[in-house]
């Protein structure tokens, strides 16, 4: 395991979760030149709302990436492909049902914001529109949970930029240009999930295609699918729980009135900027952990361990010295509302530095994800999600925002090194 290893995953996987956040900012920005503080308040609380229920299911992507590496340390092709298709069969289904369930996902999302009536509108309209994309969302989860088990970085990279890149011009066209606002931002999102899922499968079929046909019985195998469904439930658990705290702070932001609201959705972006650098890093644990697993190599697992540790740290530095540097014309670029400038310029530093807190948590979750240790990530970060409740209680009534924005840095801080204290127990057992 060398650096070039780890860099040949990161590298393209880095620039291609860029592009997410900077679909963010782009969304953000489309609606800001509205000047409404309300809109850009309603398309946070969407966003949120939305990802609360989607990155519950990032099960698709993350438990797929594990199984596929760890079959491609062992040299099982069909393996590989069985873990594909079972993780499809998975994506269409939970998104058919998470479309159904649209209404009433709206108003459990309404009732936990209890934001001021426009802002709950704008909400509503983008949720509904983005859960009529929902089976699209989890199919393009599979297939780059696939790809990314396979260690395939330039592929990967291939995918998001068709997927991130359409969703950018598709929300600018239909939401500026065409002046549909929250809306068009929505629709232009469905719309680069269809592309991208369409292009994603057209590769994989393709590949598939030249393969020896796989076993139904290996593709129906019940311990697999046990398996499998055992994993998705314990990244399903962890990931809720993340988002559980990321709509907690956005609910209390809520509560400090519109204008922090909209000042803190803008920040949280940054904050996914920062995030997206690590979890280039993190990806690449994933994929090398769950290749040294499947392999028996205690040797390359350490080593993996340490490199995408190292390169983390180091990137975790260069995202905060450069929102520290450049982040008020940041601030200035995705909104034209000068209250919201002023309010995200103020808090600014807290985003910046939720890099160096939160990279041991990116990278400590990839090595866990990789090597399928799924119960104690779910452990830790329900163990993380306590001491931030805790926190938010503690601090955000003597600091107001800064104090909620301390409770953030506390949770990252938490989630790293609880698993970090379970990393040695794990190596002995596994090895």
């Amino acid at each position: 395991m060398t650096h070039r290893s780890v860099l040949a995953i990161a590298i393209p996987m880095t620039l291609a979760y860029l592009t997410t956040p900077l679909l963010g900012l782009v969304d953000t920005a489309v609606v800001g030149q509205f000047g409404d503080a309300a809109l850009l308040g309603g398309l946070a609380a969407g966003a949120l709302v939305f990802d609360v229920v989607f990155t519950s299911f990032n099960f698709v992507r993350s438990g797929t990436t594990g199984l596929v590496a760890q079959a491609f340390g062992r040299s099982d092709a069909a393996e590989e492909q069985a873990v594909f298709w079972r993780a499809f069969a998975i994506a269409v289904c939970a998104g058919l049902a998470l479309a159904a369930l649209a209404p009433l996902i709206i108003f459990g999302g309404g009732w936990f914001m209890a934001a001021e009536p426009r802002v709950t509108a704008a909400m509503g309209t983008y949720v509904h529109i983005r859960l009529y994309g929902a089976p699209l969302l989890l199919i393009n989860y599979a297939i780059l949970g696939y790809v990314l088990g396979r260690g395939e970085g330039a592929f990967a990279l291939l995918l998001q930029l068709v997927l991130n890149l359409s969703n950018i011009a598709l929300s600018i066209l239909l939401g500026l240009k065409l002046g549909w606002g929250v809306a068009g931002v929505a629709w232009g999102t469905v719309g680069g999930e269809l592309i991208a899922a369409l292009f994603g499968m057209a590769i994989v079929l393709r590949r598939f295609a030249g393969a020896p046909p796989l076993p139904r019985a290996q593709l129906l195998d019940r311990k697999a699918f046990g398996r499998m469904i055992s994993l998705n439930r314990d990244i399903m658990i962890r990931s809720f729980s993340l988002l559980a705290a990321f709509a907690l702070f956005t609910r209390q932001g809520a509560q400090f009135g519109t204008l922090t609201l909209a000042a803190n959705g803008v920040l949280i972006n940054f904050f996914l900027v920062s995030a997206f650098f690590l979890d280039g890093f993190a990806t690449a644990a994933e994929q090398l952990a769950g290749r040294s697993l499947g392999a028996r190599n205690e040797l390359a697992f350490r080593r993996t361990v340490y490199l995408s540790s190292f390169w983390g740290f180091a990137l975790a530095g260069v995202a905060t010295l450069l929102l520290l540097l450049f982040g008020d014309n940041l601030v200035a670029l995705v909104t034209t509302a000068e209250n919201v400038r002023a309010a995200a310029a103020h808090y600014l530093p807290w985003a910046a530095f939720t890099a160096i807190s939160g990279v041991l948590a990116f990278q400590m979750d990839g090595v866990f994800i990789g090597a399928t240790w799924s119960s104690d990530m779910r452990n830790m970060m329900l163990l993380s999600l306590l001491v931030f409740v805790a926190a938010l209680l503690t601090l955000t009534p003597l600091f107001g925002n800064s104090g909620l924005w301390m409770a953030l840095h506390l949770f990252l801080i938490a989630r790293g090194f609880s698993l970090l204290a379970m990393l040695p127990m794990k190596l002995r057992t596994a090895f």
